[in-house]
């Protein structure tokens, strides 16, 4: 083997080529070992970033965790709340169309009670007006020729006079006669004061006339009331037909009856041409006077007027009178006119009416 090995032959190639490739080897290991290792360096670095980068965002992550958690019970309870409210609303959505069920309900009990009530009330005036006529008719057929009426101290007195008629006029003389019955007690009233004037007893009998007459008026007629003296005017201020049944309209004439005073002359004729124009007609007339008329349609230049005279005026009055109107005279006798009475009487005769001439303490 010696002998082999001193005869192997050596080459320079082989050994040079063995140190380059060892060489080479050892300077790659060498360049690996310096970038593993500044690879391992870099690592480190990055590593520890990115753990606190990590960490970082781990405890944002349990913040917002929590706030999620957090939101997520404030979710739970608001959802609890809405539909707590939503049950609610349904609940006052069932209570509101309740009532709306009730209130159209008690809307149409309410109309029908309303109509009910109307119904009620229409039959309860029907029966009424049915009443009225009814008490009316039966007055009607319980007229006779003979009235009772009360006078002072409770005395029972007899009249012929039928207070009736659709359109029923009370007219009353207001001339200066009315203050008294003799002569000489008118001259000595009218110059009295205008209040003692008007609290004359003749005159204060006259008021109480029309107020007893107004008052027999049927409830189904109308009335009128009418002063005249030289003229004639309506107290109520106009012509138009006043309902029995309406009080006012009869206290108001009869104040302003107490407010006139007796004054001037009489004027039959002027009385007569004011009723006929009234529209309708009067039906019935109640005449309530003391004597004949002193002058026509106008004035009279004569200090004094006979009694013949004071016929023909009347006369000439009573042909302008309307044919078909009754005049009923309630006479309060006047001294010294003594044909007043059968003049009168002839008028209530021949126009269908009473004539009467009560005592003193009538009505």
């Amino acid at each position: 083997m010696a002998r082999r090995a001193g005869k192997r032959r050596l080459s320079v190639f082989s050994l040079s080529f063995l140190d380059v490739m060892s060489c080479g080897f050892g300077a790659v290991v060498l360049i690996f070992l310096i970038i593993h290792h500044r690879a391992d360096l870099t690592a480190s670095v990055h590593d520890q970033a990115l753990l606190s980068e990590s960490r970082k965002l781990d405890y944002l992550i349990e913040q917002q965790q929590e706030t999620l958690a957090q939101l997520r019970e404030r979710l739970e309870a608001t959802r609890r709340r809405i539909a707590a409210a939503s049950a609610d609303l349904i609940a006052k959505t069932d209570r509101r169309d309740a009532r709306r069920s009730a209130l159209a309900a008690l809307d149409e009990r309410t109309v029908a009670d309303l109509e009910d009530i109307a119904a009620l009330r229409a039959d309860v005036e029907n029966r009424d007006r049915e009443v009225k006529r009814m008490q009316a008719e039966e007055e009607a057929q319980n007229r006779t020729s003979v009235r009772a009426i009360k006078g002072e101290g409770d005395r029972q007195y007899l009249t012929g006079l039928f207070v009736g008629g659709t359109n029923v006029l009370i007219a009353l003389d207001a001339s200066a006669s009315m203050l008294d019955s003799t002569i000489v007690q008118i001259l000595r009233r009218r110059n009295m004061s205008p209040r003692r004037r008007r609290e004359a007893p003749k005159w204060r009998r006259a008021q109480r006339i029309v107020e007893w007459l107004a008052a027999q008026v049927p409830i189904t007629s109308r009335f009128q009331v009418m002063l005249y003296n030289t003229e004639a005017w309506f107290p109520l201020g106009d012509a138009a037909w006043r309902d029995s049944t309406d009080p006012n309209a009869l206290d108001a004439a009869l104040t302003a009856i107490e407010a006139v005073t007796p004054a001037g002359g009489t004027s039959l004729e002027n009385m007569i041409t004011a009723l006929r124009a009234m529209r309708p007609l009067p039906d019935n007339v109640f005449l309530i006077t003391d004597g004949l008329p002193t002058q026509g349609a106008g004035e009279t230049r004569r200090r004094v007027v006979t009694g013949r005279q004071r016929q023909r005026i009347f006369n000439d009055a009573v042909e302008t009178l309307p044919g078909d109107v009754p005049v009923n005279v309630i006479l309060l006798p006047l001294e010294g006119d003594l044909l007043a009475s059968a003049s009168y009487w002839v008028l209530a005769a021949k126009s269908g009416g009473t004539y009467m001439s009560p005592s003193r303490d009538w009505p």
